[in-house]
């Protein structure tokens, strides 16, 4: 009885300590990996929302100019399109979000709010050049207009970064393939 507990006493502590080892290889085995819808959503997100921030640069170049209030609409129409395209691609990425690796589904996580903010700004750009059409060079509107570029630049830096990584994560888990292979 002795030797048992003994043994026990030495065995149970190297039994909790491979689990703790263990666990996370048991975690990343089940973990289906990256979704490839997922992967290829972000990355039609990834040039509409470039897209998006050039609209959105060549607009806020507009306020600076003497262009009329019909440029300034046609261009924020294009914006409209650019960013309700992104807003489909959201819808997709979010009905597809439980097949999604963890960063895949922070990238939803985190895109979601920036898009409702930049969607609600271009209603309301497009809602005071309706209203304002001959004060396109009024402080107001250039201060959407300019807050409209920021939040675009800001969306296609956060879609960026994240396709950025998932290439990133995929290149590295092929080379690691790779040596587990030969080595």
């Amino acid at each position: 009885m002795k030797l048992h507990r003994g043994l026990m006493s030495l065995v149970a502590p190297a039994l909790v300590a491979a689990g703790y080892v263990l666990f996370p290889a048991a975690v990343k085995g089940a973990d289906s990996g990256d979704s490839p819808e997922i992967t290829k959503l972000l990355g039609d997100a990834k040039t509409e929302a470039y897209e998006l921030k050039q609209d959105s640069d060549e607009l806020n170049g507009f306020v600076k100019s003497r262009l009329s209030w019909e440029s300034h609409a046609t261009k924020i129409e294009s914006i409209k399109e650019h960013v309700n395209a992104t807003g489909k691609l959201l819808a997709k990425m979010k009905d597809a979000e439980a097949l999604g690796s963890p960063w895949q589904k922070e990238a939803i996580v985190r895109i979601e709010p920036l898009l409702k903010e930049l969607a609600a700004n271009t209603e309301m750009t497009i809602n005071h050049l309706n209203e304002n059409k001959s004060k396109i060079h009024f402080t107001e509107f250039k201060d959407y207009v300019k807050a409209n570029y920021e939040l675009a630049t800001d969306l296609e830096a956060l879609i960026r970064d994240f396709v950025n990584y998932g290439e990133a994560k995929d290149k590295f888990e092929r080379l690691r393939g790779k040596l587990e292979v030969t080595g």
